[in-house]
């Protein structure tokens, strides 16, 4: 009895060292990620509960909230024509910009991978826009599109076709923009890409050779599928960077013409700087969000499904 009580009371001062080493391991990291989770909900959590609560007020032009409206914001966007028609274009654009960027990458990242002369010089061309402001960037396509003498419509009228008003044409506006943001996001998606090719083993391709598999062969059944982890990653990041889309926008048109390349993110903008309407500002941002939400969550499924691992 006196052994059994011993090895109790030995068993019981284990597990309450173990115990209390598990507890100051725990304030020890805690300790150590505090500054991070006091930024992060000071500029993430307290802002982003403020704006769910303020999208049920109606507030003046000082961002005061006046009057508790419940869902009446909400109710006026969905009901709101030119609201709806943001939220079109905005999809309409994200259709436009994310696949093409993604194609365009990955043909230029599997180029890339094959060792000829002077390929270095290409790779930094690819990947320079990366390094290319938005602001600087929409300079530059603002002299391409110059209606007399941008460079697009002198090579036009070289070829004998009337000029183009891209960014003063309703119909073509929203094309140009949707061009100038596919290729400033080339860059990040063409690194991501090629360190993805860089990465597939060679031997996948040696073993393509054997069978006499050309270059879509190996494209379809090697390249996409082993990067297809790189590929949902920059899918991904690609359509969150689409919705938010504004800087473009901004520099070149101002939402014209006819708010025909307004997006939701400028939209939002407008409504709480230009006309003071925070209350609706604040529900298109959480309604921004809601969507972003959604799709990202249906790439996660999908990802789950369909991304396939070395």
């Amino acid at each position: 009895m006196a052994e059994t009580s011993i090895k109790i009371n030995l068993n019981e001062e284990i597990i309450s060292k173990s115990k209390s080493k598990e507890v100051k391991k725990f304030f020890k990291g805690f300790v150590y990620i505090l500054p991070s989770l006091i930024l992060f909900l000071i500029f993430v959590i307290y802002p982003f509960v403020k704006t769910i609560f303020q999208s049920f007020f109606l507030s003046n032009n000082l961002g005061q909230l006046t009057s508790f409206v419940g869902l009446e914001n909400y109710i006026d966007l969905f009901k709101d024509t030119n609201y709806l028609k943001t939220v079109g274009t905005t999809f309409l654009y994200v259709v436009m910009v994310v696949p093409i960027t993604i194609i365009i990458a990955l043909m230029l990242a599997v180029i890339s991978n094959y060792k000829l002369k002077g390929m270095g010089i290409f790779k930094t061309i690819f990947s320079s826009t990366l390094g290319i402001s938005v602001a600087a960037g929409s300079i530059f396509w603002s002299f391409m599109f110059h209606p007399t003498v941008g460079i697009l419509n002198k090579g036009i009228n070289a070829l004998g076709g009337e000029s183009v008003g891209w960014l003063t044409n309703p119909k073509v506006a929203i094309f140009a923009i949707a061009m100038v943001s596919i290729w400033m996001n080339i860059g990040f998606a063409y690194l991501v890409l090629i360190g993805g090719v860089k990465n597939i083993d060679n031997s996948f391709y040696e073993s393509a050779d054997i069978v006499g598999g050309g270059f879509w062969y190996k494209l379809r059944k090697i390249t996409i599928p082993l990067l297809s982890p790189s590929l949902f990653f920059v899918l991904t990041i690609s359509i969150i960077n689409a919705f938010q889309t504004f800087g473009v926008i901004d520099m070149l048109t101002k939402g014209g013409p006819s708010n025909t390349t307004t997006l939701m993110v400028y939209s939002l903008y407008k409504e709480a700087f230009v006309n003071f309407q925070y209350g609706r500002a604040t529900a298109q941002g959480v309604i921004l969000f809601i969507i972003i939400f959604i799709v990202s969550r249906i790439q996660v499924k999908l990802t789950e499904r369909l991304v396939t691992y070395q």
